[in-house]
């Protein structure tokens, strides 16, 4: 069914390393996502092994890693406030379904119509709120239980650990490349912490801090396999009333991520993903999550980029890290209990760094103003609202910024053939926005009594050039003329409804233009 290792340039030692190294991620974005969500740490816990094992087992991106999100979780908070958790596993079910649905259609080819703009202020917001995330982890509990910024030797030490995490990553690989160097780091700088005895924050006491007062000294990550429960909420149409809204939102969320963290890894491992397998893939590892008692994710860019990075571009290196972290639930928690965060949030760090698209300065500079507008629009909506909204947003500003300068890229050369017919030999796109300046190209009072539209070098697009052409012809039959179309598309043809009893159709065949084909889904 399908291959662990499918890319000449993976091995299973690289996945294997890389794997291990994502998972030592994966925690701490588990449990801070649940919280967000408002469930246990070990729903999210559930929902990253979940994830990571099906989406790399059967998914379209060997190398992509997917688990619990912020973009999932914080669509689900409604939902869990006021119905509670059983009525998250529901929609995360149902969102599941509609993501198998999605891929059965084959519409993830049309992730490919997002414009490059769109894609680099996705790439760039993500990356900002992947560092302004980690800036959480520089906030401790007072004595009272408010949060305040690290001060003194607490945040001098974290300063320490984050820069010697990075320094390693940047130099390791100057030395040997071996064993992937954030793994490395994340060994000496706990190894260092514990050994040396100095003061630092772990992973688990970043779960204390999160945890209500009579549940820290309890607090541990260790639990046992996930189980198989049918969600306990009422089987009524009521129920998918309830839950059909956050469904719909947590299936395009977690497709818009997924579909573009995929193209991002397309460009990076110069491959091709499979957008549609992409699709089903996701919608059986939520509906798997929902099952289980997983909160249900995407693919998470930052993991992604950690494992691109550290050498994992098969389907092994997803699977490892699921499996790692499921041994640390079942059998290890101390051991990853005890690392640092400072470790952690150095290796995000460099993936932020990684992440960022510094080229899209200089590209800023050579593209024009419009392309430049869109890319901070993505960025900036995607940092302060949603991603899925900022894809969305970017995609319509795109186009309308794409008809606005075609809208005049419409004129026409004229000329009298042999048979002293006035021929109107079109040039550009006959849709909405070129309507006005396509009326304002011919005289009917002064043409004479046959005209000729030749659309050998124009097409029209849409219901609204095909009502211009009705209106032209109803202007020429009241001045007693005839309008003749030739060199119109078949597909074309079948919109003319009104103008076939006065306008003659004079067939050739035109290309045809497949923007979106399933072979690139």
């Amino acid at each position: 069914m399908f291959d662990l290792i499918n890319n000449k340039d993976s091995n299973v030692k690289n996945d294997v390393l890389s794997g291990i190294t994502v998972a030592l991620a994966l925690v701490p974005e588990a449990v801070a996502f649940a919280f967000v969500a408002g469930v246990e740490p070990m729903i999210g816990l559930y929902a990253a092994f979940m994830m990571g094992l099906i989406t790399s087992a059967i998914g379209g991106r060997p190398g992509m890693i997917s688990g619990a999100t912020g973009a999932m979780a914080v669509v689900t908070v409604a939902l869990v406030a006021e119905h509670g958790v059983q009525y998250l596993f529901a929609a995360v079910v149902l969102a599941g379904v509609l993501q198998i649905l999605c891929g059965v259609f084959r519409l993830g080819k049309f992730i490919r119509l997002v414009p490059y703009p769109v894609m680099l202020g996705f790439v760039n917001g993500l990356a900002i709120v992947i560092f302004l995330a980690q800036l959480g982890q520089f906030k401790v509990q007072n004595a009272v239980g408010e949060w305040q910024w690290m001060e003194g030797t607490m945040l001098y030490m974290m300063l320490g650990l984050v820069g010697l995490t990075m320094a390693i990553i940047y130099l390791l690989p100057k030395l040997t490349k071996a064993v992937p160097a954030s793994l490395v780091a994340i060994i000496v700088v706990t190894v260092l912490v514990h050994t040396m005895g100095l003061e630092a924050r772990t992973v688990i006491d970043f779960v204390r801090d999160l945890l209500p007062a009579d549940q820290k000294a309890t607090a541990t990550l260790a639990g046992e396999l996930p189980t198989f429960s049918i969600p306990m909420v009422p089987m009524t149409w009521e129920t998918v009333m309830i839950v059909l809204p956050t469904s719909i939102i947590l299936c395009l969320v977690g497709l818009i991520e997924s579909l573009l963290t995929l193209t991002l890894i397309d460009e990076m491992t110069d491959t091709r993903g499979r957008g549609n397998r992409e699709c089903v893939g996701q919608g059986v590892a939520n509906s798997v999550n929902g099952f289980f008692g997983g909160m249900g994710g995407c693919a998470m860019i930052g993991q992604s980029m950690i494992n691109i990075n550290s050498g994992g571009r098969g389907r092994l290196s997803g699977i490892t890290a699921a499996l790692v972290l499921l041994g640390f639930i079942l059998f290890a928690a101390p051991l990853i209990e005890m690392i640092p965060l400072a470790a952690l949030v150095g290796v995000m760090f460099v993936v932020v760094i990684a992440t960022f698209e510094w080229a899209s300065f200089r590209i800023v500079r050579g593209v024009n103003r419009e392309d430049a507008f869109v890319l901070f629009l993505v960025t900036g909506v995607t940092v302060i609202a949603d991603l899925a909204i900022a894809v969305i947003v970017g995609v319509i500003v795109s186009a309308l910024v794409f008809a606005w300068k075609h809208a005049r890229h419409i004129g026409a050369k004229t000329h009298i053939d042999n048979d002293g017919w006035k021929v109107y030999e079109l040039d550009g796109p006959l849709f909405f926005g070129s309507i006005s300046h396509f009326k304002d190209l011919f005289d009917v009072a002064n043409d004479p009594q046959d005209v000729v539209i030749d659309f050998n070098k124009s097409r029209v697009w849409d219901s609204s050039g095909v009502d211009a052409l009705d209106t032209l012809a109803d202007k020429y039959e009241q001045q007693g003329k005839k309008l003749h179309i030739r060199h119109i598309s078949s597909d074309c043809r079948a919109l003319l409804k009104k103008a076939n009893k006065f306008v003659e159709i004079n067939v050739v065949e035109d290309p045809r233009y497949k923007v979106a084909s399933d072979q690139l889904g």
